[in-house]
């Protein structure tokens, strides 16, 4: 949980754990990440998407991704935007024939756990800020996505998968698997990076992630993959000082851990509005 006041705890992550603590870690005693240096034939351009904030209260504790078709799959209440008719039962059809809450009428759907003031049964924080990006790769250009592929990124259980969320506005170089105790007037955010390397044939994978993996270190996707535009969500909240907040998440999850952290995205935009976006990321510009 998030406690605002609360002195900063550097967490330690043990041995083979993906498990961050719960007490909040100070952003500014996070190092921050290097980002891989861009080559002559990087993708440098980036396609912004504003699709609000989720202020008509787009919620279930559906998962179209990792449980479709199975009512109350997550266990746990996600935000969406983006295609309003997204939930567990929603086909290919139905998502097409939607309506959106992107100005530029992509039908993508875009979700994460809500956050709540409290427990498991508190009040639900809507976001006061949303940022969804596509960014381009730093060693090429990249390849459009296809239709309807399904991603996610970080472990819902906090498992070896989880990637750290947690950052503070004015400080997205630092990123934490525990919660962020930020500087005061500074944003708590939640910034998610999906994986951005395609296999070229798949939609989806048994674990959702085969299919779509992340670039190295250096920047390079592992060999058999393709670079596609990068998506990065960054989720913000305007917190009171010293209140008590955590996201939801699996009951079997203990403490609403951070490091459960994690997003869904399936890719409804069509062949040629994903052109015009990969043009955009491919050229240098800022679109």
């Amino acid at each position: 949980m998030i406690r605002l006041s609360a002195l900063a705890l550097v967490g330690v992550l043990a041995a083979g754990c993906a498990a961050a603590p719960t007490d909040p870690v100070d952003i500014r005693s996070v190092p921050p990440i290097t980002a891989p240096s861009a080559t002559p034939s990087a993708s440098t351009g980036s396609y912004a998407v504003d699709c609000g904030r989720n202020e008509d209260g787009h919620r279930n504790s559906d998962n179209l991704v990792a449980s479709p078709g199975v009512r109350d799959g997550a266990h746990h209440l996600h935000d969406y935007v983006g295609n309003v008719a997204t939930d567990a039962f929603s086909t290919d059809e139905v998502l097409t024939s939607a309506k959106t809450t992107c100005r530029d009428g992509d039908l993508s759907s875009y979700y994460w756990p809500v956050l709540r003031r409290g427990g498991h049964h508190g009040e639900v924080r809507t976001p006061d800020s949303v940022s969804i990006t596509f960014v381009g790769s730093p060693v090429s250009e990249v390849v459009a996505m296809p239709r309807f592929l399904k991603t996610v990124t970080g472990d819902a259980k906090a498992g070896p998968s989880a990637r750290g969320t947690w950052s503070c506005a004015g400080f997205t170089d630092r990123i934490s698997l525990s919660y962020p105790s930020c500087p005061s007037g500074s944003r708590t955010l939640r910034v998610y990076e999906f994986p951005s390397c395609w296999d070229g044939k798949g939609l989806d994978s048994p674990d959702h992630k085969a299919h779509l993996r992340f670039p190295g270190a250096d920047g390079w996707c592992p060999r058999s993959s393709f670079p596609v535009p990068k998506l990065r969500v960054e989720v913000g909240y305007d917190l009171p000082d010293g209140a008590d907040f955590g996201i939801d998440s699996f009951p079997e999850v203990a403490d609403r851990a951070p490091a459960s952290d994690h997003a869904h995205f399936i890719n409804v935009r069509t062949d040629a509005a994903m052109a015009e976006l990969v043009t955009c990321v491919n050229t240098g510009k800022q679109c």
